[in-house]
């Protein structure tokens, strides 16, 4: 309904019957949260729309917390879409829910808690004004550092306003109030809640428990209505604070998040999150995708970066970004359509990559830059099995141990990447894993080339430098030389004869 068409005064309120008396005198936050979940759940909808690989572990533990009426934490690495969770549960709210007009606390029409409401009502009666929230109006979000005070969570007294109004200080017409009471009838959440003061954490638990605040020791009450929800991280029990054991205690569950489980779950999330709207001359390979997405779960497992930090799936979304710029870059410089996303354009993305890894000793003694190139190179071996394994890649190494070399630079024309490239007896061949054949434009068939020649280093069976670019993993031996020249040159014949129709 509008918001033209609402009722606008108390009278009017009385009479609809949405907001009726009866209703929203005894429909608290989660009650309300509690229906609405129940209608979602009858009719089949998506809970939490935009959250991935969620659905059978850390979604029903919350459904479950809500159907409860509980108040819940969520404990999670970094990066472990926290914080956009608990922002969507405001859509368990109702779309509209009246207050009276100008309150700070946005006192229920039928039950005022603050002098200031309670003396409107007694004044103007029906005619009092009302006013409306949205769903995004109730939620109150709190970052918790150590500078947190009491007088930020919960409210204090305003001399000033004392002083302007002519009451006294014991008046509740003085109090100016803190975030919590100011959530009053939403959502409070609090992020990074280890990180609060312990005697800090002390003023939630009227809160929770009791439901309810005093202000500097002056016996004002206020019965507040708040559905309280946090986020930690495990690794910040320690490193920066903890959690007090009665707070602990009031707190109804406490919900694990993770990282994705398949590499398919955490492409889906980096293709939601990523910026990737940049018009039709972009393209990005499913298989450039998936190294970048690898790079991230090499990294959970590597041992040179610290798994008590975790690595955030910010890490593939920035580097999936940075991938998508590189070879903009490149087909802007060349005046190619569309731009083609290849491997070194993840090497491009290092920037992206560095600042997101935490390292233990070993990989600060290895350097950043090192242990981010060894990951791309892994990541890329992985993803090079998923289309390459059980090809035979002899024809490819023998042109390379017979001293051929090939240095595909960032900004080189993909035409003569590919001159180049061709020169490779049987690489275009093997492309056809890919879903690639040598007619495709030189763009595509270019990427998809780099792709199988950075898989073979990984696996060791040619090395890339700076000054070769991709070549024989070691120099052979003449001995070694001579042997490869007469294969060579046997495999030249035989294919001659083969093109003549197997006649000499």
């Amino acid at each position: 309904m509008p918001l033209a068409q609402l009722p606008q005064t108390l009278g009017q309120l009385r009479a609809h019957p949405s907001f009726c008396e009866a209703r929203l005198k005894l429909r608290m936050v989660k009650d309300e949260m509690r229906a609405n979940l129940m209608a979602r759940l009858a009719a089949k909808e998506t809970i939490f729309p935009g959250i991935i690989g969620y659905e059978d572990t850390v979604v029903p533990q919350i459904v479950n917390a809500v159907l409860s009426k509980q108040n819940f934490i969520l404990l999670g690495l970094r990066g472990q879409a926290k914080s956009r969770i608990l922002r969507a549960l405001t859509a368990l709210l109702d779309e509209r829910l009246p207050y009276l007009a100008g309150c700070e606390i946005r006192d229920n029409p039928y039950l005022p808690l603050c002098k200031r409401c309670r003396d409107l009502t007694a004044k103007c009666g029906d005619a009092a004004q009302i006013a409306y929230l949205s769903r995004e109006d109730r939620y109150v979000e709190k970052l918790a550092t150590p500078d947190v005070t009491i007088a930020d969570l919960v409210g204090d007294l305003d001399p000033i306003k004392a002083a302007r109004g002519g009451e006294d200080l014991s008046s509740e017409l003085t109090m100016h109030y803190g975030l919590l009471p100011r959530a009053n009838r939403g959502l409070f959440a609090l992020n990074e809640l280890p990180d609060l003061a312990g005697k800090i954490q002390v003023a939630l638990f009227n809160i929770m428990q009791e439901g309810d605040v005093q202000i500097k020791g002056y016996p004002v009450r206020l019965a507040l209505d708040l559905a309280l929800v946090f986020s930690a991280n495990p690794e910040d029990y320690t490193a920066r604070g903890k959690i007090i054991t009665p707070l602990k205690d009031r707190i109804g569950s406490e919900i694990r998040t993770h990282y994705p489980e398949t590499l398919e779950e955490g492409i889906a999330i980096t293709a939601q999150e990523a910026w990737q709207e940049r018009g039709a001359a972009l393209e990005i390979p499913q298989y450039v995708r998936e190294i970048v997405e690898q790079v991230a779960f090499s990294a959970r497992e590597d041992k040179k970066v610290d798994k008590r930090s975790g690595v955030s799936q910010r890490l593939p979304i920035s580097t999936l970004e940075l991938v998508a710029s590189n070879a903009e870059r490149r087909a802007l410089l060349n005046g190619e359509k569309p731009a083609l996303a290849r491997v070194s354009d993840i090497y491009a993305a290092m920037p992206g990559i560095t600042g997101k890894l935490e390292l233990e000793y070993e990989g600060e003694m290895r350097g950043a830059d090192t242990v981010v190139r060894e990951l791309i190179r892994a990541a890329a071996g992985k993803i090079y099995d998923r289309y390459f394994d059980g090809e035979d890649t002899s024809q490819i190494e023998l042109w390379f141990n017979l001293g051929g070399a090939v240095k595909l630079e960032d900004a080189q024309p993909a035409a003569q990447a590919l001159k180049e490239l061709k020169e490779i007896h049987g690489l275009v061949d093997k492309l056809r894993a890919v879903g690639v054949k040598g007619s495709d434009p030189a763009p595509k068939v270019v990427a998809a080339a780099e792709f199988l020649l950075e898989g073979m280093v990984a696996h060791r069976k040619l090395s890339r430098s700076e000054d070769r670019g991709f070549a024989a993993p070691e120099s052979a031996t003449r001995k070694e030389r001579q042997e490869l020249e007469v294969e060579y040159e046997d495999w030249q014949r035989s294919r001659r004869s083969t093109r003549r129709g197997g006649f000499n």
